[in-house]
């Protein structure tokens, strides 16, 4: 298996969301975007399919060796060969990478947030990071570009990343629970007497249906600011963010038609729908 077969695995097997929103790039750009995402999905199985800490942390650790490797030009794993086979402007992104492997290690020290504001320093570095490389990945300079150049800044970029992990803290809360993670904050929870063992042995009640219509608000209307703040002129290089706002958008009005129903399934979209969806936001105006 060649690199790019490997990160089009792990990043987006046919038919999932992440499959359909990369489609709606540049075909030029989508080898490198896919190599984006196949990096977090490493980092996401790194940290949350370890049960020990210590192993974890080890694996991040390796983690930062082979980004160093990628910036000395001699990466080893599949994902950082597609990297450097792909992205003109990667040697510039170490400090971002870098970030966004210390963001997943966060979850290797807790799985509660006392309040929001903690829970925002977890989502600016996994969530705002990575759209944020995302974004700069899109508006790269092309191949052929010198590997040291700057990449495009694209500020505006934090406040959709944000808004995709709020959305999946929504989409993935049973899942999360289950592995012991609860990407809720605690006093949160107790605004509404919501308790993390409700959450761990799925149980529903009209309390739980308040705290996620509080959370499924603050995701959307969060989704709604991040597509408005895309720039007119960013608007058809971004077309994979916006896609991705697009499919989260239309998965919490499909979490909420089904009463929130959350902690014993994933609820998802059909293909089709993602198809669909995912085609005609890349291309609204």
């Amino acid at each position: 298996m060649n690199f790019d077969d490997y990160c089009q695995q792990k990043a987006a097997p046919p038919g999932s969301s992440v499959y359909y929103a990369l489609r709606q790039a540049p075909f030029a750009v989508q080898p490198r975007l896919t190599a984006l995402y196949a990096l977090r999905r490493e980092l996401e199985e790194t940290v949350k399919e370890t049960s020990d800490p210590t192993v974890g942390h080890t694996k991040l650790a390796w983690w930062h060796k082979e980004l160093a490797a990628l910036a000395a030009g001699q990466p080893s794993h599949p994902v950082t060969k597609a990297l450097a086979a792909h992205h003109p402007s990667i040697a510039a992104e170490g400090d971002a990478l870098r970030m966004l492997v210390g963001g997943y290690g966060m979850d290797l020290e807790q799985a509660r947030y006392l309040d929001f504001a903690n829970l925002r320093r977890y989502i600016a570095q996994v969530g705002s990071g990575f759209a944020s490389l995302v974004a700069r990945a899109s508006a790269a300079r092309p191949a052929g570009s010198k590997p040291d150049s700057q990449p495009d800044p694209q500020p505006w970029a934090d406040t959709v990343g944000y808004a995709l992990m709020l959305a999946q803290f929504v989409q993935e809360l049973g899942n999360d629970a289950r592995h012991g993670r609860i990407y809720l904050p605690i006093d949160e929870l107790q605004r509404y007497d919501v308790t993390a063992a409700d959450l761990m042995n799925r149980r529903y009640s009209p309390a739980f249906t308040e705290l996620l219509q509080f959370q499924t608000k603050r995701a959307r209307d969060a989704l709604s600011a991040a597509d408005a703040a895309i720039p007119a002129p960013e608007r058809r290089t971004q077309r994979t963010l916006r896609a991705q706002i697009a499919l989260a958008q239309a998965l919490l009005d499909e979490i909420e038609r089904d009463g929130y129903q959350v902690l014993h399934q994933r609820i998802a979209l059909t293909p089709i729908r993602k198809l669909w969806i995912a085609w005609r936001a890349a291309r609204r105006r």
